[in-house]
């Protein structure tokens, strides 16, 4: 095709993609092509805007390392990955909600018994966490593989301090028992504004938009049967519950963090300052069921 102008030049590349033997490709890229072609249509994008765009994300990709994503982060402030979450995530009523991976997850949390002090010197006030998984009918689920990790009380992941090396702290893998429980010892979550050093925080600060999450601690939870599930649990009264920079947050997954001024902590240690203890029922469904509940 030639002559090609603002008017024909979309049919030109659907046209293009029309012998792509990937029938799922086939159809994301032409999709792609049609709503970016509309966008730069809508906003009448000039060339100068265009290489300002390809130098946000060339700078997006540059930040990114083992340690950071950064094009996670984008995604997440883009309210792009929580409406991925959500689409793929439609689960049986009764069944513990979904939210948002994040960008601070790594593939090396240390093995943790049940009862382990998973903080690891992390600051903070101590945290005794209880959980419980279950299955939609309330029968334990055994041997679940939870992985664990949040940020400390300064708001840093382990991953966010230098001097820490490769040293894991507030972070574990565990497994449930036999009646699907497990405890762990951590320290209080606090909010905390995700990286504003880099690209995603110069385009939170161009659009007026305040860069800090809930307090929170993450978990991912699988098991053999069972649809894997990626969550957070916030605590109560938070300041930014309303306003999660990453769209996050949905009011099932609000934990009760109780607070207690000091005395006999849950593992019977003695705890001479302030302490929490969460207690926490997780409920999967089984595989499968996000598909059947979206259809």
């Amino acid at each position: 095709m030639r002559d090609i102008d603002e008017h024909n030049i979309t049919r030109a590349v659907l046209a293009r993609l029309a012998g792509c033997p990937d029938p799922r490709l086939r159809e994301i890229m032409s999709a792609l092509v049609r709503h970016a072609h509309d966008f730069v249509r809508e906003v009448r994008l000039t060339e100068a805007e265009w290489e300002q765009g390809i130098a946000f994300l060339t700078a997006t990709g540059q930040m990114c390392s083992g340690k950071r994503q950064e094009f996670i982060l984008l995604s997440d402030t883009l309210g792009v990955s929580m409406l991925a979450t959500a689409l793929n995530n439609a689960l049986p009523p009764g069944a513990t909600e979904a939210t948002v991976f994040g960008p601070f997850h790594t593939g090396d949390a240390p093995p943790a018994a049940s009862g382990s002090d998973i903080a690891r010197g992390a600051p903070g006030d101590p945290l005794f966490a209880q959980i419980e998984i279950v299955d939609l009918q309330g029968s334990p689920v055994i041997d679940a593989q939870v992985d664990i990790w949040q940020a400390d009380a300064q708001g840093l992941y382990d991953v966010q301090q230098p001097a820490l090396g490769e040293e894991r702290r507030a972070r574990a893998l565990m497994r449930s028992d036999a009646q699907g429980r497990l405890r762990f010892r951590s320290v209080m979550a606090t909010p905390y504004p995700v990286p504003t050093d880099g690209p995603v925080g110069a385009m939170l600060l161009a659009t007026g938009r305040h860069p800090w999450r809930p307090a929170h601690v993450h978990f991912l939870i699988r098991a053999p049967g069972f649809h894997p599930l990626t969550t957070h649990l916030f605590r109560d009264a938070d300041p930014y519950l309303d306003s999660d920079v990453v769209f996050g947050v949905r009011s099932s997954l609000i934990g009760d963090f109780v607070r207690h001024d000091g005395g006999t902590a849950p593992d019977g240690s003695r705890v001479d300052g302030p302490y929490y203890v969460l207690h926490h029922r997780f409920v999967l469904a089984p595989s499968g069921a996000a598909v059947a509940a979206s259809a």
